[in-house]
């Protein structure tokens, strides 16, 4: 096993990320995490972690992070997991344009800032891994997650390119795509559903009170939830294998809905699609 790495996380602050730094660290390698609050970047260098503040959605964030970044690593970096992300809840007709922009000021254009900014030094050290956390949502669509299925679905998109201009780099791109994991996903969810949409006034007025159960239920949502630790995993085979997969699937909904895709006709992936709340 490849050992001794440094590598860059996002969006540590709870779930996948916090849980990936965790486990990438105990293996040895050197991580150096970062979160959008002041209070738990605190929180995490008061835990033993290496630890930046970075807005995804800000780009004087993202340039002082990266200069902090590149200071602390000397100038090189192995890796970097894109982790940080969010989802906006709403049916699409529901979304303004601010609150589609929101979803992909940090889901995406920062994400790729980031990217842009960290491959001079992976290109000049001639080897890296660039690796996206992505989603089920990121190759099929679900109702009321309109924002969020966009945003990844982008963000592959954008990946699979960049795949293809980084051939014989050494540096390697690769796709996590984890399905339902247990995080405050649906809490946060949550309160931004409360922000952003009026369901008093919409269409959808009805279909969105089950919606609220579900995004304040306690515990796993969906069936085979696996703890964020099973992402981490994933993320330390992209990071140490020698030839990465381009895709890690996490979950049985992930690896289910992909053969699916494959199988069905288009007009019998919708219907089913429909059925999942």
């Amino acid at each position: 096993m490849n050992r001794g790495k440094t590598i860059f996380i996002t969006g540590c602050s709870s779930g996948i990320g916090y849980s990936t730094a965790l486990y990438l660290k105990l293996r040895g390698h050197r991580v150096i995490c970062s979160a959008r609050k002041a209070e738990d970047v605190a929180r995490l260098r008061s835990e033993g972690y290496e630890c930046l503040q970075l807005d995804l959605a800000d780009s004087n964030s993202i340039r002082a992070a990266v200069a902090e970044l590149l200071a602390m690593a000397g100038g090189k970096l192995d890796a970097v997991f894109h982790n940080g992300a969010f989802g906006q809840p709403g049916a699409v007709e529901d979304l303004s344009r601010e609150v589609l922009r929101q979803q992909f000021e940090t889901n995406l254009f920062g994400t790729h800032e980031l990217t842009n900014l960290l491959l001079p030094a992976m290109r000049k050290q001639g080897h890296g891994r660039i690796i996206y956390n992505s989603s089920v949502l990121g190759f099929v669509a679900m109702k009321f997650r309109g924002a969020y299925n966009a945003s990844k679905f982008a963000l592959e998109g954008l990946a699979d390119t960049l795949r293809l201009e980084l051939r014989g780099s050494g540096v390697h791109v690769v796709l996590i795509e984890p399905g339902p994991i247990e995080s405050r996903f649906r809490q946060n969810a949550f309160k931004l559903y409360q922000q952003n949409i009026d369901p008093e006034h919409s269409f959808h007025r009805d279909t969105y009170r089950a919606m609220e159960a579900r995004l304040q239920k306690q515990g796993p949502a969906a069936p085979f939830t696996l703890p964020a630790s099973a992402v981490a995993e994933k993320v330390a085979l992209a990071l140490e294998s020698p030839r990465p997969k381009i895709r890690y699937r996490v979950t049985v909904p992930t690896h289910l809905f992909a053969w699916l895709k494959r199988l069905l006709p288009a007009a019998w992936m919708d219907k089913l699609l429909a059925s999942v709340e």
